[in-house]
């Protein structure tokens, strides 16, 4: 039977000259049919629901039509309505039951409600647009088109131990005037700035959240400089499918969804791979005093979790606690990134306080999560790369520890504090400097070093720059007397508080910063740096500056001028991590010589070879990776050298003998001014002697056996 004449798409009822008919309850969210739109929605309590539609733009809908009983199976709506023009269409739900906030229920039938499963969000379309404060419907549910050309693209499977990450906000990359890019602060501009990625030599962004979420959510003046405060990080989603059409120069046209898979594209075109911080442990709609927009409206005991008076478990520290391992919010989420890999082709997903997505309907942690175990075994997803912030607001730590099934890579919080406190010259940390060095097998030691996702800044804290700029933080603009953001920055400032014309101090400064370059990309897990980090940026000692569209989160790309002498060591860097494979290897290193090249795989130094000194006042260690076991001796590379000192002396290192007429060549040496600080692969020169080198105060050297 020819399609146009199937019986299923026909419509059986009609309302004020809307046909529709009885929907699929599979998939959830609107989906184009022929001559038609199905929708289809779940709801566990609802008595009724009715589904709104609007022209687009229209402060009023222009029909309104309730699901006869019969449409409902189980707890699910469907409808297919027909002739209805995709393109101009808002929809939304009312849906009504029972107002009884004790047991959970907050049913309220005069609210329209934005669909879980919209792949699109109109209302918000330009970046601080002023809204209609009185518009009854202000988060728009569209659907999009599905006629993207991905020319032949698909996810790249980079090797993660491969990876060398660079986390990113979309529109404080761009938003800057020193840009000089069309669109600022949009998806568009960012492909502007792609060969400055590849230069610099990095091989995977990762974004902050891009799902829709409303820059006017808490907005305020800023009691410093009088300008308004607003959500400017974003972590605190809407909806989970769609993109920020406020991130996208062609959001006032709809557009976002084609703009977003366009810069996906082009990423990959270039070896770039794409990450998404993704926030499934809550949601805008806050706590009992918040907006009801989707969740809470529909039903609100499936989706949050709540305490026995009917209030919101506050895991995430924002009023709500997304309920994510009940079954039916488990399947939105792997729906959700199922959408993600297969129709954006990203590559993978952190997951902000991932924590909480380990509780169970009480808040309390489950040995074996149903969600992040679908989520390692499931299909679509087996290639994508899945990366925990291990810890939440509730106080559950788990790095280290989190439930992993052999998919799980975790951020590193341990290796942050460590390396930060060791390069400010604190005592008794040899031991866990020389964990950071191996990827941490000692937390990860079922799991590899790839499991250890190694930074030092990122978005949340110092920049790297402020780490040795500041003791304190300085988060009076954030109009919270300063209390908020964290206290345990491990940071010293160098002897001055902030900015200073002090030369000593700024050049001390810069070497610091190339010690933590330098350190970070010889250890083995995956590296991640933060945006602007290469540029030298500062936020002026504020370590919380979620609420800021201003300087104080947009890349000064003048930096890069000012402060030439840190990009050009950044990129270099890279390049040596880039062009080592004995830096990356995907298993633990065994101390032994497995290989029959005389030396073992990893050994550790002090200022005498092959007796590095643990105690818990010593502030030097070195060690030395054999070549001849890169990558678990399946390549050749050359034998490699790192002597650090976090003591404010120089120090003579003896060096460890090398075999076979090889002889050590300087790669790195921090304590040098730029220019001498680091040289290319292949251009390092020859050390005169070969016994020993002096290694500057507060300094890092990296030798080559060649």
């Amino acid at each position: 039977m020819a399609t146009d004449l199937r019986i299923d798409y026909y419509p059986t009822h009609e309302q004020e000259g809307i046909k529709f008919r009885r929907g699929h309850v599979l998939p959830f969210g609107a989906t184009m049919v022929p001559n038609g739109i199905n929708f289809s929605i779940y709801s566990s309590e609802a008595i009724d629901c009715t589904l709104v539609l609007f022209e687009r733009g229209e402060d009023a809908p222009f029909a309104e039509i309730r699901f006869p009983e019969e449409f409902r199976t189980g707890n699910v709506y469907s409808m297919i309505v027909f002739d209805l023009d995709y393109e101009r269409l808002e929809y939304g739900y009312r849906m009504d039951g029972p107002f009884n906030p004790e047991q959970g229920s907050r049913f309220d039938k005069s609210i329209i409600l934005s669909d879980p499963y919209a792949k699109a969000i109109g209302g918000r379309d330009s970046w601080l647009a002023e809204p209609n404060w009185d518009n009854i419907y202000p988060y728009r549910s569209r659907l999009v088109f599905e006629d993207f050309d991905w020319e032949n693209d698909h996810p790249l499977e980079t090797p993660i131990e491969d990876l060398v990450i660079y986390e990113m906000h979309v529109r404080g990359f761009t938003k800057h005037p020193s840009s000089e890019v069309k669109n600022p602060g949009t998806f568009a501009a960012i492909r502007s700035k792609i060969a400055y990625l590849k230069e610099l030599g990095i091989n995977c962004v990762e974004l902050m959240p891009i799902y829709e979420f409303d820059e006017w959510e808490n907005s305020k003046e800023n009691p410093v400089t009088g300008g308004l405060i607003v959500n400017f990080w974003g972590y605190s989603t809407v909806n989970f499918f769609s993109p920020k059409a406020g991130y996208a120069a062609t959001g006032k046209f709809g557009m976002q969804v084609d703009e977003l898979k366009t810069l996906v594209k082009e990423l990959h075109k270039n070896g770039i791979e794409v990450m998404l911080d993704v926030v499934f442990n809550h949601t805008a709609e806050g706590d009992h005093r918040g907006h009801t927009i989707s969740f809470r409206g529909i039903d609100n005991k499936t989706y949050y979790m709540l305490t026995p008076e009917g209030y919101y478990f506050n895991f995430s520290g924002t009023g709500n606690t997304l309920n994510c391992n009940n079954p039916v919010v488990r399947n939105m989420v792997l729906d959700c990134l199922r959408y993600w890999a297969s129709d954006y082709h990203i590559d993978g997903f952190r997951f902000d306080l991932a924590a909480i997505l380990g509780r169970d309907q009480n808040g309390a942690p489950l040995s074996n999560p149903p969600l992040l175990e679908s989520l390692a075994y499931d299909p679509i997803l087996a290639k994508c790369k899945l990366v925990a912030e291990a810890w939440d607001a509730g106080g559950l730590y788990q790095v280290g520890s989190f439930p992993a099934y052999g998919r799980w890579a975790e951020w590193n919080g341990k290796y942050r504090d460590s390396i930060r406190k060791f390069l400010k010259g604190d005592e008794g940390l040899i031991h866990e400097i020389a964990q950071c060095i191996q990827g941490w097998p000692d937390l990860y030691q079922y799991r590899g070093p790839t499991a250890s996702i190694n930074f030092i800044s990122c978005h949340d804290g110092f920049t790297l720059y402020d780490i040795f700029a500041y003791n304190e933080k300085h988060n009076d603009a954030n109009g919270e007397n300063n209390n908020d953001g964290g206290n345990d920055n491990h940071s010293w400032n160098c002897g001055v508080e902030g900015e200073t014309d002090d030369a000593f101090i700024n050049q001390l400064r810069h070497k610091q910063i190339k010690n933590a370059l330098s350190i970070l990309m010889v250890s083995q897990g995956v590296p991640m740096i933060l945006s602007g980090d290469e540029a030298g940026v500062t936020k002026y000692g504020n370590n919380n500056t979620y609420c800021h569209d201003n300087e104080l989160n947009w890349m000064d790309w003048s930096l890069l001028e000012k402060n030439s002498d840190i990009y050009y060591f950044t990129q270099r860097i890279l390049r040596f991590r880039r062009g080592h494979p004995v830096l990356r290897s995907k298993t633990h290193l065994q101390h032994r010589d497995y290989v029959g090249s005389g030396y073992p795989d990893i050994s550790f130094h002090g200022t005498q070879a092959w007796q590095p000194d643990f105690a818990s006042s010593s502030r030097c260690l070195a060690f030395m990776l054999d070549g001849a076991h890169a990558k678990s001796g399946t390549i050749i590379d050359d034998s490699i050298y790192v002597a650090m000192n976090s003591h404010y002396d120089a120090l003579f290192y003896e060096l460890p003998a090398l075999p076979n007429g090889q002889r050590w060549h300087l790669a790195v040496n921090t304590d040098m001014p730029s220019g001498q600080d680091i040289y290319d692969i292949s251009k390092e020169p020859l050390l005169e002697d070969q016994s020993r080198f002096l290694v500057g105060g507060r300094a890092t050297v990296i030798l080559v056996g060649k």
